[in-house]
């Protein structure tokens, strides 16, 4: 809990409180009858479980309407009108098995709880406002790292296979521990993210500062961080996997698809003298 606290000083107080209240709440029997002040809901959006895919492609930066009379019929016919378009780029744990339902219920009217979008901020800037920041984004890799550890020894007491990266059984894993705001989609969509903030931080913060100036969101940042790491690639033989399994903290992580993709799609058009001096990745396009 005083752990959570020291979180609270560089996030904000709001999220370890929701966060420890949230794990009390897990802890409580279904019938009681729990008061949850408005404190504890205040970062969390609560939507359908059928809506849980919505917002792949930008991060969850839709927007959710309140359902109720006109309301609920306006967002019944937008939902058959509109098509959703589900991002699987980052879906690429050819090891693991078809991801499971994340509602933990089968009723088809069951709700679970989603986190604010994210924005783009400076390096130790805290988001406002029902928003978090990319600060807090790169903490919770940290904390799924701390998670594996401690599925890793549970394996070892009990003398099953040990994951050696994170996995479908170390979010579940999350999940029962009072983590539900850590799940597989997101942490999958922003991954290579995060690898730039490890393997070159000084070019993720300039270019979270740049995205920032100009007002840019999560999702063309989020695109943007793709070719700095070609670059990498490129410097270094292309052998993304070997960066990432190299990297004290990107060895427990999946290489994305799309980034290994664009590493080859590079190298198949670089003359072979690129991987040496670098010099044929100024035509990078994306």
């Amino acid at each position: 809990f005083r752990w959570d606290l020291l979180v609270g000083e560089r996030y904000g107080i709001k999220p370890a409180v929701r966060a420890e209240r949230r794990r009390h709440h897990l802890l409580l029997p279904r019938d009681t009858t729990n008061a949850l002040d408005a404190l504890s809901q205040e970062g969390l959006s609560v939507e359908p479980v059928q809506q849980e895919k919505e917002a792949g492609g930008s991060g969850g930066g839709g927007t959710w309407e309140m359902v109720g009379g006109r309301g609920g019929e306006k967002q019944r016919r937008r939902k058959k009108g509109r098509s959703r378009i589900v991002s699987l780029e980052d879906d690429d744990d050819e090891t693991e098995g078809a991801e499971e339902n994340e509602s933990g219920g089968g009723g088809g009217g069951s709700e679970r709880q989603r986190e604010h979008p994210f924005i783009v901020t400076v390096p130790g800037e805290v988001a406002r406002g029902k928003k978090n920041g990319l600060d807090y984004l790169f903490h919770l890799y940290e904390q799924c790292h701390d998670f594996l550890i401690q599925v890793q020894n549970i394996s070892k007491e009990r003398g099953e296979k040990c994951p050696t990266k994170v996995t479908n059984q170390v979010f579940r894993y999350a999940k029962k521990s009072g983590a539900s705001y850590i799940n597989k989609p997101k942490m999958r969509h922003y991954v290579h993210c995060y690898a730039l903030h490890c393997l070159d931080e000084e070019a993720s913060n300039a270019l979270r500062r740049s995205f920032k100036e100009r007002g840019e969101n999560v999702g063309a940042w989020r695109q943007a961080c793709y070719k700095p790491l070609v670059i990498i690639a490129a410097r270094q033989g292309w052998d993304i996997d070997a960066i990432f399994n190299t990297h004290p903290r990107l060895s427990i992580w999946y290489v994305p698809t799309k980034l290994r993709q664009l590493c080859h799609a590079e190298r198949s058009n670089a003359p072979a003298s690129s991987s040496i001096t670098g010099g044929a990745t100024d035509h990078l396009l994306f």
